[in-house]
């Protein structure tokens, strides 16, 4: 997989993207991630990149042209199965999005900036448009991260234990169970009995109970019927 990073701020990625599995996903080929300074396509000496809003709003907006220009050059070497936009406005991204995002071959992600970008771009260029929350951050830098790190996790041979994933939170719609690792009893708190008899099928028949137990508590709307 390639992912091409367009940012204003490069500096705010370098350390979300160099670090734990996605760094080894890079060392190992597997992933390639560009970072593209959007301030080099700027127009004139100073590197314009964003304007005044038409219609008199507080706040200034990302230029078209830096942004077309930049996304044209990297549609002319390769073909991109989507390009992404991360603005408090778009699809709330989700473990069965970055499901289906693991499985591409290319992608743009551009990070929005300022009062956010012009919309021609959003309507010509764009191909889906996500969001991690409805809260407004300074840029779509550290949304890019995150959801460049939640896809490539998933990527086969980027997780030393591949089937670890399978077990996450809502790759089945549910919370996961509670975990535990030793010693047994600490400060006299016990790990479950039920964990410690070796029995496999009623381990899973726990850990699917307490899935759904915890999902009812803390996350009722999961187990809503569509």
């Amino acid at each position: 997989m390639r992912i091409d990073i367009i940012t204003e701020v490069p500096a705010l990625l370098e350390s979300p993207l160099n670090y734990s599995i996605v760094q080894r996903a890079k060392d190992k080929g597997i992933v390639e991630i560009h970072i593209h300074d959007l301030r080099e396509w700027g127009k004139g000496n100073y590197h314009q990149i964003d304007d005044y809003s038409y219609g008199g709003d507080a706040g200034m907006v990302m230029m078209i042209e830096p942004v077309y220009n930049l996304i044209s050059k990297l549609k002319s070497e390769r073909n991109y199965d989507h390009i992404i936009y991360m603005t408090p406005d778009g699809e709330q991204f989700s473990q069965k999005m970055a499901n289906e995002l693991s499985c591409c071959t290319n992608l743009i992600i551009l990070c929005g900036h300022y009062k956010g970008i012009d919309h021609r771009i959003r309507e010509h260029l764009i191909t889906k448009e996500i969001t991690i929350g409805d809260y407004v951050l300074s840029g779509g830098e550290l949304p890019a991260a995150i959801l460049t790190d939640a896809v490539v996790r998933l990527i086969p041979g980027a997780m030393t234990d591949e089937t670890s994933a399978l077990s996450d939170c809502y790759q089945d719609g549910l919370l996961s169970a509670p975990i535990y690792t030793r010693p047994a009893e600490f400060n006299g708190w016990r790990v479950p009995d039920v964990l410690l008899s070796g029995n496999p099928k009623l381990i899973s028949k726990w850990q699917e109970e307490q899935a759904i137990e915890r999902t009812r508590l803390l996350r009722p709307e999961l187990l809503k019927e569509d």
